[in-house]
């Protein structure tokens, strides 16, 4: 495990990225927490989204698809 997927920036938050919202390159979308750091994690593409791939305060691994983006 590298780390845990978070679609808030705190539990108070609106969701960083949702289905159907157009994001842009260098975007963040979501926050991957990592022995107690938080990182923002941007779009590589500008693109729709079509699919978040992981559920919230789930474990991801290194290289592992998050969401699906249909590009512009």
């Amino acid at each position: 495990m590298i780390g845990t997927f978070y679609r808030r920036s705190s539990p108070d938050k609106p969701l960083l990225a949702e289905v159907g919202q157009e994001v842009k390159t260098g975007q963040a979308v979501c926050i991957i927490e990592a022995m107690k750091l938080f990182n923002e994690i941007e779009s590589e593409v500008s693109g729709t989204i079509v699919k978040v791939l992981v559920d919230d305060a789930s474990p991801v691994e290194f290289d592992q698809p998050l969401f699906l983006v249909e590009p512009n």
